[in-house]
């Protein structure tokens, strides 16, 4: 118990600080309600993904394996600058671990990142000054509606790629020498459709503002700070069954599934 008094301190803390922190993992028969935005999905064949991300052709493929539970902890699929200015796929870890942390553990604190303060807190303003922005590519998320605690699938109304933006850092472990990439996803306040649910979002970006962000394009602070807003266009959400998004073991298609609510 005081290790988990404790964690939560810390969990406060940071929010205090400007960090959007998510709290403990549950086990794997309850169910996980988290805050924005804690759970994705992307199961698109890889294929696909390459030709509309207009990866480098020459660039291998990752080997992240299809999910619609995407948790905490758990590979992503970003896309990234290379040194050469080639537009590359990149596997990261989902839980942003800053270069001076003392662990892997604090990532899960920082699976977001709050727009208004991504440049100044303490977590990601190395990242944002070195320009390590990344775009977090899924085919959607997940955000439990409140008091009910009733999951909902949120997706493109059109069904494509829903691509956020994001961060990226590099960490070293001291004693191994190991290298490990993670990523945070930037959250933005909630547009009207996902307000009923939660009072912030992911920040969506749109096609035409992947090469800014990605650096392919020069960009101002400002411009690129002006690009972390509540998303236009036409989304679309269903609540989905809360046991199945609950165990953080389930990946298979039925975690998306439409469930009635009375």
């Amino acid at each position: 118990m005081a290790s988990e008094r404790a964690d939560h301190r810390r969990a406060k803390r940071r929010v205090e600080e400007g960090f959007h922190a998510a709290p403990l993992l549950k086990t794997a028969s309850e169910p996980h309600v988290t805050d924005m935005c804690g759970r994705v999905r992307l199961s698109t064949d890889y294929s696909e993904t390459k030709i509309k991300l207009k990866f480098d052709p020459g660039y291998p493929a990752p080997n992240i394996p299809a999910s619609w539970n995407v948790c905490p902890t758990d590979p992503m699929l970003v896309a990234v600058r290379s040194q050469e200015g080639k537009r590359i796929p990149q596997q990261m870890r989902w839980g942003l671990v800053p270069w001076w942390a003392k662990d892997l553990k604090v990532g899960f604190t920082w699976i977001n990142a709050r727009a208004e303060t991504v440049d100044t807190a303490r977590a990601f303003r190395d990242a944002w000054k070195k320009g390590q922005r990344c775009l977090v590519i899924t085919d959607g998320f997940y955000e439990w509606k409140k008091p009910e605690k009733q999951p909902y699938a949120v997706a493109m109304a059109d069904e494509s790629h829903m691509v956020m933006a994001g961060l990226w850092d590099e960490w070293k472990d001291k004693k191994t020498g190991e290298r490990v990439r993670s990523c945070t996803i930037i959250t933005c306040p909630a547009n009207a459709l996902i307000g009923t649910l939660h009072d912030r979002m992911p920040v969506i970006l749109a096609e035409e503002d992947w090469a800014k962000w990605l650096g392919e394009e020069p960009a101002t602070p400002e411009e690129l700070k002006a690009l972390l807003v509540p998303y236009k266009d036409k989304l679309t959400m269903w609540p989905v069954n809360r046991q199945r998004i609950g165990n953080v073991r389930n990946k298979d298609c039925e975690v998306v599934s439409p469930e009635a609510v009375s």
